[in-house]
């Protein structure tokens, strides 16, 4: 099938954004927008989302957080230990 060309409008910092995006994940703008027209009519829904949602700064701050292991005595190597812990007369 011969592909046809469709002229929309967007925002142009809207499309650079886009563009950027698609191209992190190796689609060109036209190939991410006929992924995107396919899904839907496949599901007869707006379909789905490509790529991970980015955690907001609550998130972001609890991640590094349990990174630095803040607020926690010690790690455990087995559940065993941590109930030993947990169950332990102080």
């Amino acid at each position: 099938m011969t592909p046809v060309s469709t002229n929309i409008k967007i925002d142009p910092v809207l499309k650079e954004q886009a563009q950027a995006l698609f191209e992190s994940f190796g689609l060109s703008l036209s190939a991410a927008i006929n992924m995107f027209l396919r899904q839907a009519v496949r599901e007869q829904a707006i379909p789905f989302r490509v790529g991970n949602p980015l955690p907001n700064l609550e998130t972001l701050q609890a991640i590094e957080s349990a990174r630095r292991r803040e607020g926690m005595s010690r790690g455990f190597s087995s559940v065993a230990e941590l109930m030993d812990d947990l169950n332990a007369d102080d």
